[in-house]
């Protein structure tokens, strides 16, 4: 049995093509979220795998000893921990984006966990995800491959890939995450305009990721990040700059704070970051309507 904990716009579709392919799966989730995939199923909008509802199981427990793949936002681990304790899974294959859940999840006395990154981009509306783009890549730490969720995953037709050590596979995907999620969010612009809109910042914001991914193991210079990013397609929002939007909870605290707090215990400075992780900070709480900046239509 697998079962994907958050059933979101990321782990509804890895739910709805594990299901598609016949896996045993089970969707956990919270009760109103349950109560509608359970009357609707996931609908799914995908140029990768197509147009279809899948009518996945619903639970609001993880099964015992189940496999799971673990796929709620950063901000919410601390409410499934309790579940993941009592429901002791065989193996726990991690999508959260930042570092510092990985030890969060073995503090808490979980065995076989295995912190993975997934490039896709989706998104979730009520029980529709559309998912665009035709890649859905896992990368997962080289002695995580061979588990029953990645090669059920690569039955679904989910690209698998190994990258590494775990902290490698991490840093590889925050140290290009980070940028572009605290960049959009800053000027509450797509990715192109967001790099042009404050060239101090886009600059300050890439060099001290690069000297944290450099000093964490992966090593980064802020030229070839500073490219790659420029590379990217420039209509693209961060999931963190829609959640800012909305309000509510966001997962500054796991791509920005995390940083900040990394970078103290290094004594590596990352002034930029503390600044625009505050501004978007009081932002959301309703503080500076742009904190360091003017307001932006997106």
């Amino acid at each position: 049995m697998i079962a994907v904990v958050g059933p979101g716009a990321v782990g509804g579709l890895l739910a709805a093509v594990l299901h598609r392919a016949g896996e045993e799966v089970v969707a956990v989730a919270r009760a109103g979220t349950a109560e509608r995939l359970a009357a609707d199923g996931i609908v799914v909008r995908s140029e990768k795998f197509g147009s279809w509802t899948a009518h996945v199981p619903v639970s609001r427990t993880v099964p015992d000893g189940s496999a799971v793949v673990l796929a709620v936002k950063a901000y919410g681990l601390a409410d499934v921990l309790p579940e993941l304790r009592r429901a002791q899974p065989a193996e726990i294959l991690a999508l959260l984006n930042g570092v510092g859940h990985a030890r969060t999840l073995r503090d808490a006395g979980l065995a076989h966990v295995a912190c993975a990154s997934i490039q896709v981009e989706s998104t979730r509306e009520g029980t529709v995800v559309v998912h665009k783009g035709n890649y859905a890549i896992v990368t997962v730490p080289d002695d995580a491959d061979g588990w029953r969720t990645t090669d059920a995953l690569r039955r679904a037709g989910v690209s698998v890939r190994t990258g590494g050590t775990e902290n490698e596979v991490l840093w590889r995907k925050l140290g290009f995450l980070a940028p572009t999620a605290l960049l959009t969010s800053w000027a509450d612009l797509p990715i192109g305009p967001a790099l042009a809109h404050d060239p101090a910042t886009t600059a300050g914001v890439v060099a001290e990721v690069a000297a944290l991914a450099s000093a964490e193991g992966r090593p980064l210079d802020g030229e070839t990040l500073d490219a790659s990013l420029r590379r990217l397609p420039p209509t693209l929002q961060s999931s963190l700059q829609r959640d800012m939007r909305r309000g509510g909870a966001n997962e500054l605290e796991a791509l920005g704070g995390e940083l900040v707090r990394l970078g103290a215990s290094r004594g590596i400075p990352t002034p930029t970051i503390a600044r625009v992780v505050a501004g978007l900070q009081a932002r959301a709480a309703g503080g500076a309507e742009r904190a360091g900046g003017p307001r932006l239509s997106g």
